[in-house]
């Protein structure tokens, strides 16, 4: 049948037919779990992070939420983006597959940060994905009937607190990069890039003096930057 040919092809060439296997196999129960299995087994060595949040969102379309997770886990893994790529096209899935755990509860949260902290250096998604993740309590959709205390997650204790103190480690990192080869036209991009890290930082307890120190020492560092370094005092003292 045209199932079990799918399903063939699904085995063979993962990376170009298990979405279709998927879609062809919906209505039989049986020949969708396997083309889901097919997926997971080809997904940490055959498939790439695009195609598995496609087939991740795919999941989540068809009321799957937990599958849908579990693959943009596994998609998370295979990703790599560096400091400067803030116009990456995955960042869209990067920021769909935390909203997705996020409303699925804390337990899938806490599980997802690690990844996206290690996968992704590049300070203004993961301020992003902070500032989505302290506006709203984990699992307010309130899957599977769970009841949720209602209460947002601090950003003094673990997951949100290693996501904080990795992206104000990015932003820190960026800011060093970015300063080894500016022009002066870039200054007040550079600038208004301060005034975001600054907002990360002061989300901190002890932000505030974080953001001195990290201003004061690239007064010292960058000195020979006059005209920069006098806008950067203008703006931050």
């Amino acid at each position: 049948s045209a199932r079990t040919l799918a399903l063939q092809c699904a085995m063979k060439d993962p990376q170009n037919c298990a979405l279709s296997a998927l879609t062809l196999c919906e209505k039989d129960h049986i020949a969708f779990e396997t083309a889901y299995q097919i997926v997971l087994d080809a997904a940490t060595t055959g498939m790439s992070y695009s195609q598995l949040f496609t087939i991740a969102r795919y999941m989540e379309h068809h009321g799957y939420p937990m599958r849908a997770y579990k693959l943009a886990t596994l998609a998370m893994t295979h990703l790599n983006l560096s400091y400067n790529q803030d116009t990456h096209p995955a960042i869209n899935d990067v920021l769909w597959a935390c909203a997705l755990s996020h409303s699925l509860g804390k337990n899938e949260l806490a599980a997802i940060i690690p990844l996206v902290v290690k996968s992704v250096k590049c300070a203004t998604v993961l301020s992003d994905i902070l500032r989505r993740c302290t506006l709203t309590t984990p699992g307010m959709v309130g899957l599977h009937g769970r009841r949720n205390s209602g209460k947002l997650m601090s950003l003094d204790k673990a997951p949100l607190r290693q996501l904080l103190d990795a992206t104000i480690g990015a932003y820190i990192n960026t800011t060093h990069s970015r300063l080894t080869h500016i022009s002066p036209r870039h200054y007040s991009e550079f600038i208004e890039f301060l005034s975001k890290a600054r907002e990360t930082f002061l989300m901190a307890h002890d932000g505030h003096i974080q953001f001195t120190q990290f201003i004061d020492n690239l007064k010292q560092i960058y000195k020979g930057k006059k005209k920069l370094m006098m806008l950067v005092r203008e703006r931050f003292g």
